[in-house]
């Protein structure tokens, strides 16, 4: 079986972007994007190529319905290192999606330059101002605060699957941008009812590559994602890869994805995280701080009771029962008062017997294996959960091993990123 990239192009008239792909057995998939603020004049160059980056990455939506190693262009030509991009991305950005349907890296899709073996390469650009990708959660709300802190002008964007969006963005001093996702879900649905797989993709290289798209048609030169130190911690390893949830959001990936941008988009366009030197830890501790009175009772880091597909997410909530609640609470219980935090998360985590085994896996006990799930790392936790009996927090069950970690350990970042908030 073969997977196809067939087409993809940019509406002006309706500021929309689609992008089409097929599999050889007859299942296709179009996608579409509208965008919100579009200058009348933009870059023509710079925008097909960033559709073109999008184009890859949004294809491992579908791709994923029938995984195969054979895949096809109809539109577009990569070269040799383009190939070992997508490479990464369809083997290491899919790994827990081959860990959950029980396949190894030679299942995986294998891309190979074109034959004629030339790309497009990267134009110079000029731009301005800062497009800062939003959620709801702490990690990016952090960064709308520091920024507005040091008087940085900035434009918050969100991407919506539906109608909604969290209420929260609305607080922020600078307006909000809202693009809308269509996800082919219909086609989807068909194609797992064919025996087609479902399972998870790398969507933090998806939103990027849309926020550049939005970044080239509103003028602007900077790309903010707000992503701290995570995600290097494997769950669990098929052969050679490991397996990991988090894939699209590591250190690596970050570098992987700017190289991209600096070899075949533009040079002149940036694209990172100011928190990446930070433990989340860390940044749980500087949202408390700076950002808990204000946004402390309507954000949520919780994606079963808010980011499901089609999901109403006006008002942000958490649903108390998941490992990303468990996460949060233990992240937050170092800097949070007890009542304060069950409030607004749930009462008494550590004392709820169903999410026993999920902390067991947070903090690794017992060898049950890390949730997947974007969660802090096992050492990282397990200080969280001490420094959490120190303020008064209940016991879990078990014992949890002491951790030398530390929460103001600063790692390797993009030097022009982490200097935006100092």
């Amino acid at each position: 079986m073969t997977f196809i990239f067939k087409d993809y192009r940019y509406d002006a008239a309706n500021k929309t972007a689609w992008f089409e792909y097929e599999h050889d057995n007859g299942h296709t998939f179009r996608e579409t994007m509208q965008f919100d603020t579009v200058l009348d004049s933009y870059n023509d160059a710079v925008l097909e190529r960033a559709l073109f980056l999008a184009f890859l990455l949004v294809g491992t939506s579908y791709w994923k319905c029938f995984p195969s190693p054979d895949v096809e262009f109809q539109k577009g030509t990569i070269d040799e290192w383009q190939a070992n991009f997508v490479n990464i991305v369809y083997q290491e950005g899919m790994s827990q999606f081959a860990f959950e349907n029980n396949l190894s890296r030679n299942d995986l899709a294998h891309f190979a330059p074109s034959s004629d073996g030339i790309a497009v390469s990267a134009v110079p650009y000029k731009g301005e101002g800062i497009l800062s990708l939003q959620s709801g959660g702490k990690d990016s709300l952090l960064v709308a605060q520091l920024l507005e802190e040091k008087g940085v002008e900035y434009a918050p964007w969100y991407i919506s699957n539906g109608p909604s969006h969290p209420v929260v963005l609305d607080q922020l001093a600078r307006p909000l941008s809202l693009a809308h996702r269509v996800i082919d879900r219909a086609a989807l649905m068909e194609a797992q009812s064919a025996g087609g797989k479902n399972g998870h993709v790398p969507v933090t290289f998806i939103v990027l590559a849309y926020a550049l798209v939005q970044a080239i048609l509103g003028g602007k030169m900077t790309v903010l994602t707000a992503i701290a130190h995570e995600g290097d911690e494997a769950h669990e390893w098929i052969g050679d890869l490991p397996v990991n949830h988090q894939w699209s959001k590591t250190w690596h990936s970050e570098q992987l994805f700017s190289q991209y941008v600096k070899n075949y988009i533009s040079p002149d366009i940036k694209v990172g995280s100011p928190l990446r030197n930070l433990t989340e830890l860390k940044v749980a501790e500087l949202f408390t701080d700076a950002a808990w009175s204000r946004f402390g009772s309507s954000f949520s880091s919780c994606n079963m009771a808010n980011y499901q597909q089609g999901a109403d997410n006006t008002k942000l909530t958490w649903c108390g029962h998941c490992p990303k609640c468990a996460n949060s609470y233990l992240l937050f219980a170092p800097f949070v008062n007890k009542n304060d935090l069950d409030e607004r998360i749930g009462k008494d985590l550590f004392k709820r017997p169903e999410l026993t085994e999920t902390f067991k896996g947070l903090l690794g006990i017992d060898g049950v294996m890390k949730p997947f799930e974007c969660v802090g790392e096992t050492d990282e936790l397990r200080a969280a959960y001490h420094l959490a009996l120190c303020r008064g927090y209940e016991q879990l069950p078990f014992e949890v091993p002491d951790s030398a970690f530390d929460k103001d350990r600063q790692y390797e970042a993009q030097e022009w990123a982490t200097e935006m908030l100092q």
